[in-house]
């Protein structure tokens, strides 16, 4: 039964789509595509901000943040060692 329904609601969808369905000229498939690369850019840089901001705070990036810093305080040291 689930099927029949199922099959009957998609149906009566793809029948809606293809009745409201207007041809489009070419400024407005071109307009609709720019607004489409336009947010999928958003959505990408949205999504890299988020994760870039993820590592940054995760205990993975504090640790490699506090190893390198150690890192270079010796190296610096060791270098004003050698300069004396």
């Amino acid at each position: 039964m689930r099927l029949y329904l199922a099959v009957a609601v998609l149906m009566l969808a793809f029948v809606a789509y293809t009745e409201a369905q207007e041809e489009e000229t070419l400024d407005q498939k071109l307009s609709a595509f720019g607004d489409k690369l336009t947010e999928f850019g958003r959505s990408i840089a949205d999504k890299a901000k988020t994760t870039f901001q993820d590592i940054h705070n995760s205990e993975f990036g504090t640790n490699a943040r506090n190893w390198f810093r150690e890192a270079f305080e010796k190296m610096k040291a060791k270098a004003d060692e050698l300069r004396q």
